[in-house]
């Protein structure tokens, strides 16, 4: 009677992941940002990975890393290893018929767009669970599980994205740090608050809108998250480059004030994409639609 071998054991699931994701991206620091998790333990898990082998899979050099020719051969498998685990996820939350509805989200979209129309969003849908994943990057459809996307791109990626906008940018402040702004000029007197992620905005609006004002751009703190960035300008810290698609609620509240009325469109708008794959939430194009509507409406804050 044949034997049948018993399964190899495999490294741990968290080492492989950190290997596939910095081999695929050509970096630590990307595959960090990627798995949520500092790169810092990237390399750890890296390490315990080569540890468990017995043989290195990247070849440290002064200028960077360079995988191994066995790292290379193997990445692939990992890869669409890791792209079959997420479809096989995803089978397991269609087999419930009731599971919530997954949308993905650019941090400050998730925090200044979406967050205030979740309450009219539950009462419109109100058998409909709903749960938010902030993430840096638009999902990968083949790893992240989601139903509905929400970024701001360029361009539609799939026909069926809809794009909120036109969009803009223009400087934005407390309305009494407004008051004592007459024209771009003065604001060399002021702080300027920025975006760590769209820290050029500062320039894009100079350059179309007061060509004339000499500011120093490097000066004033910048932030890791644009909702920090809006607190500080609620609380009279500075002038934040504002985007009308989240700070024109509280320029209707009155929270903040626009000192000069000079907009600068940008290329990229809010953009709503619904998940192509099979199995994705079968209402997520209505909550789509509906909150693609809601753009049109007044949000309170």
């Amino acid at each position: 009677m044949p034997v049948k071998p018993p399964r190899p054991r495999l490294p741990p699931l968290n080492a492989l992941r950190a290997f596939e994701a910095a081999a695929r991206l050509q970096s630590f620091a990307k595959a960090a940002a990627e798995l949520g998790v500092t790169a810092g333990a990237v390399t750890q898990h890296i390490r315990q990975l080569e540890a468990t082998l017995g043989f290195p899979l990247f070849r440290r050099m002064p200028q960077g890393v360079a995988l191994t020719d066995a790292a290379r051969e193997a990445l692939p498998k990992l890869t669409r290893g890791f792209e079959l685990l997420g479809q096989a996820v995803q089978t397991l939350r269609d087999a419930e018929p009731h599971r919530p509805l997954a949308i993905a989200a650019l941090p400050c979209i998730a925090q200044l767009w979406l967050s205030p129309r979740l309450g009219r969003l539950q009462q419109a849908f109100p058998e409909l669970q709903i749960s938010v994943s902030a993430m840096e990057e638009p999902p990968d459809p083949l790893r992240d599980s989601h139903d509905l996307s929400l970024f701001y791109r360029e361009a539609a990626a799939e026909p069926s994205a809809v794009q909120v906008g036109p969009d803009a940018i223009l400087p934005v402040c407390a309305p009494a740090l407004a008051a004592r702004l007459a024209a771009p000029a003065d604001l060399a007197r002021e702080t300027l608050l920025h975006d760590a992620v769209w820290r050029g905005d500062w320039a894009r609006w100079l350059a179309a809108a007061a060509p004339e004002a000499k500011l120093d751009l490097a000066r004033g703190p910048a932030f890791s998250l644009y909702s920090l960035a809006l607190e500080a300008a609620l609380s009279g810290s500075g002038v934040l480059m504002g985007r009308m698609s989240l700070v024109a609620p509280y320029l209707s509240a009155g929270r903040l004030a626009a000192p000069f009325r000079q907009a600068v469109p940008t290329a990229d708008r809010l953009t709503l994409t619904p998940a192509t794959l099979p199995g994705a939430h079968a209402r997520r194009i209505e909550v789509m639609e509906w909150l693609a509507a809601s753009a049109d409406a007044a949000v309170q804050i």
